[in-house]
């Protein structure tokens, strides 16, 4: 059941991601100013694929348990909930439960009593493939349908939350809800679509304010609040010295959005093509105009799984003829080691593969640097190796050795040498993790797909 109030709600977001460095003074300013909720995402899918494969997070340990110390002490002076989506980077079980126990540490070193809602996420297999033959997973482009030996290979898959089970968890009366794989949205939203605030204006404040104080002018300060009423939502930093302005609140739409003036969340589009921006003082942006258009219920499937291994080796070269001619050295240097590679490797070639990646030049997006680029001063040259194992993979690399430090562009002049990074030169990586679903699920409700457990440490204290 929905509970009610007239008046606006405020939602405190101390950080874009917790274990980013949250500011205690900018938390305490912000419930001292009336914020009912503090609210913060905790991961995404940004990193990879290899923080759900593994159940790990990419961030410190020390690090997030520092945000959430502060975050619950102020929890408990200041009694309002504390809600985390997306825990432990990747949001599935094994990364839920990582932040569950840093949140119990902390309060048997604190003395502090919440009752926690643990909201998971993850998906049985049988489950999925039930709803696949059931017609209710359909593909994202640019997959096709989903078979069930795709389902298989995953290590582990999670299907994105959207704001209903923080809803539900409220209304059991958590104090603090560390959820798995949430919308960086949903998390924002929950409190004031569970207060009855207006939906559009939850929804923008949410996408406005996901990342904290980056919708601010000013590159200061960790934290943001919104205010959300009926038919608009203000926004303003946490740390006094910053502001919004109408240009900083309305550009956060494009950030991981491919259209600025539509966002797709479960249950429905927002759309904020009519928004309005008003300088409300020199802090405060308000934001009017926003429509929320209902969809069926969907939550958007992710599946991450254990792939081929890498063995990877660095050089630096600063010899000006190779500068001058780089992409024809690429070209030259690629098909010598591979040729070299299936001379002296006994596995079959279709089953491994050699890049090479050149920082300094194109590394980033691989594209043809266009006609004219003056050549860089020095570049890094990457090689990676992708084999079925390990051990090809190794093998590989150190048949290429030779070539890749000796290499010269013009064969008539005296072999070069370029500057190996490390010895020895070939680096095991391990194995490369990915994404095998763009799929989403259409659930009986928003919660059939959602698991939640309670610690209530109440119950402790009074035992």
């Amino acid at each position: 059941m929905t509970a009610q109030q007239t008046a606006p709600v405020t939602v405190l977001v101390p950080v874009g991601s917790l274990g980013a460095g949250v500011r205690e003074e900018e938390v305490v300013r912000g419930l001292e100013a009336g914020a009912q909720v503090i609210a913060s995402d905790a991961g995404s899918t940004d990193s990879g694929a290899a923080y759900l494969a593994l159940g790990v997070s990419k961030n410190n340990r020390g690090a997030v348990k520092r945000d959430l110390e502060i975050l619950m002490r102020a929890q408990a002076r200041y009694r309002v909930p504390i809600l985390i989506g997306t825990s432990g980077q990747a949001g599935g079980d094994l990364n839920v439960d990582w932040t569950r126990d840093i949140a119990l540490e902390i309060a048997r070193e604190q003395g502090l009593t919440p009752r926690i809602a643990v909201i998971y996420c993850e998906q049985d297999k049988a489950t999925l493939k039930a709803k696949r033959a059931a017609g209710a997973i359909t593909p994202l482009p640019p997959l096709g349908p989903l078979d069930e030996a795709t389902i298989d290979a995953c290590d582990h898959i999670v299907a994105v939350m959207g704001p209903e089970p923080f809803i539900a968890a409220l209304e059991a009366g958590a104090d603090i809800v560390l959820a798995g794989r949430t919308t960086d949205t949903a998390v924002l939203a929950a409190y004031p679509l569970w207060k009855g605030m207006g939906v559009a204006p939850a929804w923008h404040g949410a996408k406005v304010t996901e990342c904290g104080a980056q919708c601010a002018a000013r590159r200061r300060g960790s934290g943001v609040m919104f205010r959300v009423g009926a038919d608009y939502f203000d926004v303003a930093p946490l740390d006094p010295d910053n502001l919004c302005t109408p240009h900083s609140v309305s550009a956060h739409m494009l950030y991981e959005n491919s259209d600025p003036f539509r966002l797709v969340e479960p249950g429905g589009v927002l759309d904020v093509t009519d928004a309005r921006y008003e300088q409300l003082d020199p802090r405060w942006v308000r934001v009017t105009g926003s429509r929320w258009e209902p969809r069926p219920y969907t939550m958007k499937l992710e599946g991450a799984a254990v792939g081929p291994c890498q063995t990877v080796m660095l050089i630096g070269i600063r010899d000006p003829e190779v500068l001058r001619q780089l992409d024809v050295f690429h070209d030259r240097m690629l098909a010598a080691l591979t040729e070299r590679a299936r001379r002296n490797v006994d596995a079959d070639p279709d089953s491994w593969s050699i890049s090479l990646r050149i920082y300094g030049w194109n590394a980033v997006d691989g594209e043809p640097v266009p006609a004219g680029t003056p050549p860089p001063r020095e570049v890094g040259i990457l090689c990676v190796v992708t084999a079925p194992t390990q051990q090809l993979a190794t093998d590989i690399a150190k048949a290429c050795n030779p070539y890749f430090f000796h290499f010269p562009l013009n064969p008539e002049k005296e072999l070069p040498s370029y500057a190996f990074a490390f010895s020895p030169a070939d680096i095991e990586r391990g194995p490369v993790f990915e994404f095998k679903l763009n799929h989403v699920v259409a659930p009986e409700s928003p919660t059939e797909l959602v698991r939640m457990e309670f610690v209530d440490l109440t119950r402790t204290e009074a035992a």
